[in-house]
């Protein structure tokens, strides 16, 4: 049975929870809206800084821009596929690579070898145009597995999943291995399931590193229609040139400005995290071996 304390101690504490939380809270949200004030208010009252905690000129011209481009849905389905084909890739590296490093070293002897290997992939690398030519060597230009394969095996995932199985109670592996499970078995059956809150963490990490890259798209695609959305949003705003409009396009342009267009972009980028992130919330406060282990 739960007792409530109701001394004033317990209150003057509950009150500065509260305000701490809602302080907090304002800090996370009072910066995206008004990103979204000035993605949504007039070239005027942006460059005059009017815009505070409201829209000045109420207007959708910058998400029009941005939507309006005939090549925005071609972008923003490379970027679906990307990112769906890029979370089953890379999640399957991870954690065919983080079980056998999360062993002891008389159940795997070159664990040290292969772990020193991801360290040192991890802090350093061979520079772009090795990297760059190693992509043209195997034909990755122009092909969405390009982008995908180009960041396959994040390592900072690699280590987390590893630690993850590392704190698991070795007495699920013992069980399984009375009764007869292999390897492969242990980490399909056993590990993999168990492993829903780290594996829900690393997806939400790996999807958003996947949705928000623009670089790799920009190195790796010669053509627009192979922009994933990041790149051709990062592209288009660079390449605002009006000496390349005509009048009417001139007209439309003289609306807009860089930091709305930019504001625009933040939440176009952001909606499909937003959807996703739901539901994986809940994966992130669950208990993650209660009641597996007993006595």
């Amino acid at each position: 049975m739960n007792i409530k304390d109701n001394s004033i101690g317990s209150k003057i504490f509950d009150v500065i929870n509260v305000i701490l939380l809602v302080a907090v809270g304002l800090a996370c949200f009072l910066p995206l809206w008004y990103v979204l004030c000035v993605s949504l208010s007039t070239k005027g009252a942006v460059n005059a800084g009017l815009v505070s905690f409201w829209p000045v000129g109420f207007n959708l011209d910058s998400y029009k821009k941005i939507v309006g481009e005939g090549a925005f849905f071609g972008a923003f389905w490379n970027s679906i596929r990307r990112v769906a084909l890029g979370t089953a890739v890379s999640l399957a590296c991870i954690l065919l690579a983080a079980y056998p490093l999360s062993r002891t070293k008389k159940q795997f002897p070159k664990r040290d070898m292969f772990m020193w290997m991801l360290i040192f992939c991890m802090l350093f690398n061979g520079g772009t145009v090795p990297w760059y030519l190693t992509m043209c060597k195997y034909r990755l230009i122009d092909n969405i597995w390009g982008l995908v394969l180009a960041g396959g095996l994040p390592v900072y995932n690699v280590i987390l999943a590893m630690n993850f199985f590392k704190n698991l109670p070795s007495e699920l592996e013992e069980a399984a291995l009375v009764d007869g499970a292999g390897p492969w078995r242990i980490w399909a059956s056993v590990m993999v399931p168990l492993a829903k809150p780290s594996i829900a963490t690393i997806t939400l990490f790996t999807m958003v590193g996947y949705w928000n890259e623009f670089f790799q798209g920009l190195v790796l695609s010669t053509r627009e229609a192979s922009y994933p959305l990041q790149t051709y949003i990062q592209q288009m705003v660079v390449t605002l040139d009006y000496s390349s409009m005509n009048a009417e396009q001139i007209a439309e342009a003289t609306k807009l400005n860089n930091q709305s267009l930019d504001a625009a972009k933040i939440f176009i980028a952001m909606i499909p995290v937003l959807l996703v992130y739901p539901f994986l919330q809940k994966y992130f406060v669950k208990g993650i071996t209660l009641g597996s282990v007993k006595g």
